[in-house]
């Protein structure tokens, strides 16, 4: 089952590169002889397959039009960091990623990237053409075993060098589960800090796709965020993503880096060439208000920004707020914001029992409860495992968090 939809997903992920390429995909020439006889019967899976994605895409558009409002938002930290935006170049999230890559390999020679089918770019592209320009010594294909990945990473890390791991779905982290929690994480604490592996970096792709199912659509970052030793860190867009996994990659301690797969290709911003990176452990406030504020990280910052715009039509300011990293993550920023707007609402993909949405309520209640005019909202995954057809219906949509943001504002 899993080799079935691994190799359905790269089929349809080299289908969406040509789509791109045509650009969206024009109407092969047809020389006048043959006009007039219908097209071979081998053509027409094709053509029928090239027409529903022609209609997936239109009905799209409105959504990632909004998406990109949200992503072309450059910061005073953007322009600070990264240099102003026209330094860059308009690129998706994959691409963003497949640049920080590069930069990790040609700045330290003792850079490595291993993982499941990343010598031909992986399934999401994100290593395409890495093991060409480095070879095959520091990007290789490994076993599908994520226990061993991991396993090997740690030791790699150990011996001084930079090891970056993928896990092909963060739905399959959990063999390499002991790996992670219990050496890569305890590794410097039980040696006094004489040796350590923080070279080692992790990344997966998670939660929802729209059609993932139950294993490929999990947000298992909550499990990661309760195990002291690690940093656990996810982006909301291209250019938080390269900056982002260049200093996880550079940082002194082991880190999970989860992409949010639903916008590998779907987001797309500026983002600037040359090397650099974005701090850990600082939230950022991407949009200003003084009614209520909202804390996601993701792919969820987008639901959110939208409903923050559906609210300001009903004159509700919403203050929104990017947490980027979850373990550390920045109390400051969140207090901040909420003893100035006095309400909270957290909204993610996982499931609400447990979620990390639920630490961040805890904390936020204890330092804020004077200053809090309503109880503190979650707005997440429900308790069940991920579904395939009651997908919309899991989802933390829009229209729930603007009910929530209007019920609270009202409390």
């Amino acid at each position: 089952m899993r080799y079935h939809v691994k190799h359905k997903l790269q089929n349809c992920s080299a289908r969406t590169v040509e789509l791109e390429k045509l650009g969206k995909i024009e109407t092969p020439n047809v020389s006048s002889s043959s006009s007039s006889s219908p097209p071979p019967t081998s053509e027409l899976p094709k053509k029928m397959a090239i027409t529903t994605a022609l209609k997936t895409l239109r009905s799209r558009a409105s959504s990632v039009r909004a998406m990109r409002r949200c992503f072309c938002t450059v910061s005073s930290e953007d322009r600070t960091t990264e240099g102003r935006a026209k330094d860059g170049r308009p690129v998706n999230l994959f691409t963003a990623i497949n640049q920080a890559l590069l930069i990790a390999l040609e700045t330290d020679p003792r850079a490595y990237l291993f993982g499941e089918d990343i010598g031909f770019g992986g399934v999401f592209r994100c290593t395409t053409g890495l093991a060409e320009r480095f070879g095959r010594s520091r990007v290789f294909n490994t076993p599908l075993c994520e226990q061993g990945i991991i396993g090997f990473g740690v030791g790699l890390a150990a011996m001084g060098n930079r090891a970056i791991a993928e896990i092909q779905f963060a739905d399959y982290i959990y063999p390499a589960f002991d790996q992670i929690v219990n050496e890569a994480a305890k590794f410097r604490y039980r040696s006094g800090n004489e040796f350590n592996c923080g070279g080692l970096t992790i990344r997966s792709p998670y939660g929802a796709v729209g059609h993932g199912g139950h294993y490929h659509s999990q947000s298992p970052e909550a499990f990661f965020c309760h195990v002291p030793g690690l940093k656990v860190v996810i982006p909301r867009s291209p250019r938080q993503a390269k900056g982002l996994l260049l200093s996880c990659i550079r940082d002194p301690n082991p880190v999970v880096f989860f992409e949010p797969k639903w916008l590998y290709r779907l987001a797309v911003e500026e983002v600037p060439e040359h090397d650099y990176m974005l701090p850990l452990s600082q939230a950022e406030v991407i949009r200003e208000g003084s009614d209520i504020t909202l804390v996601g990280w993701g792919a969820q910052l987008t639901v959110m920004e939208q409903a923050c715009e559906d609210a300001a039509k009903d004159g509700i300011s919403c203050e929104l707020i990017d947490l980027r990293t979850l373990i550390p993550w920045d109390k400051d920023t969140v207090e901040a914001s909420v003893r100035k707007t006095g309400r909270l609402l957290v909204s993610h993909e996982a499931p609400v029992t447990g979620g990390f949405g639920a630490e961040i309520s805890a904390s936020i209640t204890e330092r804020c409860f004077l200053r809090l005019e309503a109880p503190v909202a979650r707005i997440c995954g429900l308790d069940t495992p991920f579904p395939l057809v009651y997908e919309p219906f899991y989802m933390p949509t829009k229209n729930k968090i603007l009910e929530a943001i209007k019920s609270t504002v009202k409390y």
